[in-house]
């Protein structure tokens, strides 16, 4: 990113194709654009960490969901921390520390209206704003005590339980006395679960007896279910739901590069006969918790017992393979790109 008189010079991907089943390279472009200076009431932002997320794979198709899809030959969009470079808002100062939807851009103009201050770092490293004290924290915190309706002491299975989400959900449910399962697709992450993370037991999901690793793990049944995967993850948990237990469906990422319709589980008709609660949900219509969760987290930052990976890749040009690598299972808990630094 270069200055030039009146305006700056940055690079951006855009969506140059849609994938069919799982993106490739071939998808993507990285484009240099002009960012003018600027003007009333805006700032103008250099991006220093953009977050690579599983919900983009949907965005990358056409068709009705709950957020619009990409544009194509247009930037893509994602969570990100810059630092303002020039300000003619009262709101930010040059240097202030940002978060936008404005990510996947090594430089934007925004409204000071459209994006919000955040503090220095602190507490935790400022990339963990777009983690485990951001949106996917926010994320487990709603899935499990809004939708789920958790108590303590509860059984509780987490598919994708070193993501994102799925890691924070395990720190929360452990803080309040739960039974703690977690899946992961590896020997090291499924280590890392029990050594670090001290949840309970930790389950490679692709075990060839992974409905009886679940079984042994679940004597007595399953209260909470949080659904990270879909798939057969989802199947499994729905034979070792407990009477009245809650399943609360975040995500899906094991079907998300489908190229035809696969079958549901067979056994749905275990909400019946067991009477479970299944819902899903978007984080967007929760953020009435934000403080809450802030508060909760931080709670559990000082005390220690809130932790999480991150892998990192190093400049634009590395986020869509980051993105591929995601959707791939290469990743290791939140994936973020660093675009520059302070």
């Amino acid at each position: 990113m270069k200055p030039e008189s009146t305006v700056v010079m940055s690079r951006e991907v855009q969506l140059k194709s849609r994938p069919t089943g799982l993106p490739t390279l071939e998808n993507f472009k990285v484009v240099e654009v002009a960012v003018p200076q600027p003007e009333e009431g805006e700032v103008l932002v250099r991006n220093l960490w953009m977050s690579v997320d599983p919900y983009m794979r949907g965005r990358m198709n056409e068709g009705r969901s709950y957020i619009p899809p990409f544009e194509l030959d247009r930037a893509i969009e994602g969570s990100a921390i810059g630092q303002v470079i020039a300000s003619r808002s009262a709101k930010f100062q040059e240097g202030d520390y940002v978060s936008s939807m404005f990510g996947w851009r090594e430089a934007y103009v925004a409204k000071a209206d459209n994006v919000q201050g955040i503090a220095a770092a602190s507490l935790a490293p400022l990339e963990s704003r777009l983690g485990a004290l951001g949106v996917p924290g926010l994320t487990a915190y709603v899935a499990l005590f809004r939708i789920a309706k958790l108590k303590p002491g509860e059984r509780v299975f987490i598919s994708g339980a070193t993501g994102a989400v799925g890691s924070v959900a395990c720190a929360f449910a452990k803080a309040i006395g739960c039974y703690v399962v977690g899946t992961a697709g590896s020997e090291e992450k499924r280590q890392w679960l029990e050594r670090d993370l001290g949840i309970d037991v930790a389950i490679d999901y692709r075990a060839p007896d992974f409905d009886s690793v679940v079984a042994r793990a679940f004597p007595d049944g399953i209260d909470v279910y949080l659904d990270n995967a879909g798939g057969e993850q989802l199947r499994v948990a729905l034979d070792h739901m407990r009477d009245f237990g809650r399943i609360a469906c975040c995500g899906m990422i094991d079907q998300y590069n489908d190229t035809t319709a696969r079958p549901g589980p067979t056994n749905l008709y275990n909400i019946v006969t067991r009477k479970l609660s299944m819902e899903g949900f978007i984080v967007m219509d929760h953020f009435d918790l934000t403080e809450r969760f802030e508060q909760a987290a931080a709670d559990l930052v000082r005390t220690g017992k809130l932790k999480w990976q991150h892998t990192v890749t190093e400049g634009l040009e590395t986020a869509p393979q980051a993105l591929i690598d995601l959707n791939t299972g290469k990743s290791f808990g939140k994936t973020l790109v660093r675009l520059n630094r302070p």
